[in-house]
């Protein structure tokens, strides 16, 4: 029996139940840090409070000292693998790391101080920082270990390839201390006396196209290659199917007797670039929030003046909706303001711009090669659908001039979704943008997207964003 988005029953019923993604211990990194931070510099305001005389204590140098000193603080306990779950574990030895990594930048805070109050202060924010350190450390050691038991932290995984080299994956993943990866499933082509319904416990679900589709429509952050290292044929056609998703793709490398030596190494090999890990996807996703926030604050007197123009040329809504393909090939509503007339509007984008299009407005043609067209996505970005730079996303049913699918021009084109699309990106400020009449245009741009994806860094974002103003003056393909 086949689920309606193509997977068996099975499979949709694995998938149904993993709809909301695990805690990244990233995230969880951050949160502590987010009540460290101002726990710490309160107390040592109170410290400064209780220690200095007038003038000598001013309630905002004293906020200020207090803040710069735990922010210090909080960079070397982060630097010191203070803030992992294993370190938040143990609360006596998160509160000792603690109290370590505030002692020297509290102490050149004291040195700033006059003389005879430094003691004064060095005592009092020892007891002030013992008085919120431990019960914290107390405290988050006890919601960690709860989010490590109820298995709220851990890594989704699926194999592919099953028999005898899941065994040796899931036993020696089992043996292995503090392992946080668990297997939701087995996939793959071969028959159930090659590769049995269930291997220790973990379903076989479907196949290996199977699997591309569950992870479409699933919380997974890991697929696990579970087949012998001489297999290279059939692991590198997986390799190339798997290449369009965006959770990592390992190889299982544990041996006949199921350990990995030595064994403090991963005994999952990354085997595909371009895969996004969470701290990578939390410093991307910071950076789009404060980014489009700043933008709209200093771009909307235009976007006001552009929803006035379209009003005042033509009848209609100002903004215009498009479902397009974003992150893991998901489905979005792209915000764009309206730059054709109402009764020729195409939601689905079967048909081209081209140059002189007469469904375009004089309004909207302007929008259009400016870009300001693209500004309400400011807000899909603020949401999460979309980012500042990324692949462009493109209408669901977009067609080439010549009424073909990207899909069917570029063989693994939605591999480029393997990052949230962007209102701007590498390709478009190398003027790869606007009608789509040759292939070479379309290779052009995967080739470029791709490129992006594998190099990724928040220093070539910032250079793209920087050089977008530029290239769209250049640029006279869109129209």
């Amino acid at each position: 029996m086949r689920h309606v988005f193509g997977l068996n029953e099975a499979a949709a019923n694995v998938a149904g139940g993993l709809q909301r993604p695990t805690l990244a211990p990233v995230w969880l990194a951050f949160l502590a840090i987010a009540l460290d931070l101002p726990t710490f510099a309160t107390a040592l305001w109170f410290a400064q409070y209780g220690s200095l005389a007038p003038p000598d204590f001013e309630p905002l140098d004293a906020a200020i000292r207090g803040f710069m000193t735990a922010a210090a603080s909080i960079a070397l306990l982060a630097f010191g693998d203070g803030y992992s779950l294993r370190s938040l574990r143990k609360p006596w030895q998160a509160a000792f790391w603690a109290f370590f990594a505030l002692a020297g930048p509290v102490a050149l805070a004291g040195v700033s101080l006059p003389h005879t109050e430094a003691f004064d202060f060095l005592l009092a924010a020892a007891v002030s920082v013992a008085a919120v350190v431990i019960p914290i450390r107390l405290v988050e050691a006890q919601v960690v270990a709860w989010i490590i038991d109820a298995g709220l932290a851990q890594r989704r995984a699926v194999v592919a390839g099953g028999g005898e080299h899941a065994v040796r994956l899931i036993r020696g993943l089992a043996a292995r201390a503090n392992s946080d990866v668990h297997i939701c499933g087995i996939f793959d082509d071969r028959d159930d006396v090659r590769s049995p319904l269930q291997v220790l416990g973990v379903p076989k679900i479907g196949g290996y196209d199977e699997l591309i589709e569950f992870v479409r429509q699933s919380e997974i952050d890991m697929v696990i290659i579970s087949l012998p290292l001489e297999a290279e044929e059939r692991i590198n056609w997986l390799l190339n199917s798997f290449k369009v998703l965006p959770v990592e793709v390992r190889l299982s490398a544990f041996s006949q007797n199921y350990a990995f030596a030595p064994r403090s190494r991963d005994p999952l090999i990354p085997a595909i670039r371009g895969t996004f890990a969470a701290e990578r996807r939390l410093v991307k996703r910071a950076f789009d929030v404060i980014g489009a926030a700043m933008a709209l604050c200093v771009l909307w007197p235009v976007m006001v003046v552009a929803a006035i123009a379209i009003r005042l040329e033509t009848r209609g809504p100002v903004f215009f909706r498009q479902k397009r393909h974003g992150y893991n090939d998901r489905i979005i509503n792209v915000l764009k303001f309206r730059s054709m007339y109402v009764e020729a509007m195409d939601p689905t984008a079967r048909r081209v711009v081209t140059r002189n299009d007469p469904r375009v407005t004089r309004v909207g043609r302007f929008l259009r090669r400016s870009s300001i067209d693209e500004l309400p996505q400011l807000f899909n970005v603020l949401s999460g659908q979309l980012s500042l730079v990324g692949p462009r996303p493109h209408a669901v049913d977009a067609l080439s001039s010549r009424q073909e699918r990207f899909s069917t021009i570029v063989d693994g084109y939605s591999a480029r979704h393997r990052l949230p699309p962007g209102i701007t990106g590498w390709a478009q400020i190398h003027g790869l943008r606007g009608e789509i009449d040759v292939a070479d245009k379309l290779h052009a741009r995967f080739e470029h997207d791709l490129y992006y994806i594998e190099n990724w860094s928040i220093w070539l974002d910032l250079m793209i964003l920087l050089r977008t103003p530029l290239s769209l003056l250049q640029n006279r393909t869109a129209y």
